[in-house]
């Protein structure tokens, strides 16, 4: 097993007279064993990051290296890399054994016998043996994504490398394959490179996360860090669902004025804003809190729009003028436990308080201020 490095790897297409940047100076280290996720939205360069790593695109400039060697010019055959395909990529006319058995046949000297063991202890891993001599159009679509893994797993490389591998399967098979995948990465502790556009498999499957945008390298750090002390306001918004709400601020004084409310803050906050004086004040759904009455400055009367029940929560959307338009209005998005109650047009009480709220530069999107992965732990044991 190696370590594997990416040292401001750029990849540039030529469109006639113009040049595209589709991956623009990314680094980042990927530790002997990890699990890193690659996400980000369509067209964000993760999927051509993962290729330039399997030698499928070459590097426009930069470095991969594996270990102590530099790969940027080795063919792929050669990089001890295995890649598992969104389209799963496996030969229709082979049955299993012949699909998971023909990258060992093809790029190794080891006898027929040795190979012959090496696919079956596999398949013994992926509970598929019974499907060994059957011919892909035979299998299901989870069968079909344990055969592509099975074809990775045998040749028994020093990184693992994944595009999309689960989006073809329905919702709950997916579910499911998330969790194999995580313990069978436990079981076999290979280095392996996940990409994927599903924040939810980025949040509960990687070590860490990277997350793209337009080919820049937004963040790289625990899912947890990335959630609740994002870099920038895109990490912000493009974790978690509901998304963070959004308000357009300006500083005055001690206060921010918004175009539907006023909102203190205390010393602390002032000095992580600094001088910026356009901001952009970020809370998530689940932090906003319905109180019985309003009884400080973080305590806004707000009226109802829509109630989008989830059976353990529900999902709220208010606004701040009663007389105001709901199509135009300003809104907030709240979440509350499902039992809750509420109906549309009802007026209630939302609070959103200072220890849970974020900021961001209203230019450059920057993060200036996060609420601490400490004081949100605090606040789920108190709930």
């Amino acid at each position: 097993m190696a370590t594997l490095e990416l040292d401001s790897i750029t990849k540039t297409f030529q469109d006639g007279d113009d040049e595209i940047v589709a991956v623009d100076d990314i680094s980042m280290s990927i530790d002997d064993g990890e699990f890193l996720v690659v996400v980000g939205p369509s067209g964000c360069g993760k999927s051509t990051t993962l290729r330039m790593i399997a030698g499928l695109e070459t590097i426009t400039s930069g470095t991969i290296s594996l270990g102590d060697r530099v790969i940027n010019d080795v063919a792929s055959q050669d990089r001890d890399i295995a890649m598992v395909f969104q389209s799963y990529a496996l030969y229709p006319h082979m049955t299993v054994r012949q699909n998971m058995s023909f990258g060992l046949e093809e790029s190794t000297d080891l006898p027929d016998d040795e190979i012959g063991r090496m696919v079956s202890e596999t398949a013994d891993l992926l509970d598929i043996p019974s499907l060994l001599d059957r011919k892909p159009s035979d299998l299901s679509g989870g069968q079909q994504q344990r055969v592509a893994l099975g074809r990775a797993i045998v040749r028994d490389p020093e990184v693992f490398l994944m595009d999309e591998p689960l989006s073809n399967l329905d919702a709950k098979l997916r579910a499911q394959m998330r969790t194999e995948l995580q313990r069978l990465q436990d079981d076999l502790g290979v280095t392996t490179v996940y990409v994927t556009h599903d924040q939810t498999e980025a949040m509960t499957m990687g070590d860490r996360i990277a997350i793209l945008d337009g080919g820049e390298l937004q963040q790289i750090a625990t899912p947890l860090e990335c959630y609740h002390e994002p870099a920038n306001q895109f990490v912000a918004s493009f974790l978690g669902e509901p998304s963070m709400n959004f308000f357009d601020v300006t500083r005055e004084g001690d206060r921010l004025v918004g175009d539907s409310f006023e909102y203190p803050v205390g010393a602390e906050i002032r000095d992580d804003i600094g001088d910026v004086t356009d901001l952009v004040l970020g809370i998530r759904p689940e932090s906003v809190e319905l109180v019985e009455a309003a009884s400080g400055d973080h305590d806004f009367e707000m009226t109802v729009d829509v109630v989008e029940p989830m059976g353990d929560e529900n999902t709220l959307y208010l606004y701040f003028e009663p007389d105001a338009d709901p199509e135009t209005a300003e809104t907030l998005v709240a979440t509350t436990d499902g039992l809750t109650r509420i109906s549309p047009g009802e007026t209630v009480v939302a609070q959103i308080p200072e220890e849970a709220i974020h900021f961001f530069d209203g230019r450059t999107g920057e993060a200036l201020h996060n609420r601490s992965m400490e004081e949100a732990a605090q606040q789920i044991d108190l709930g």
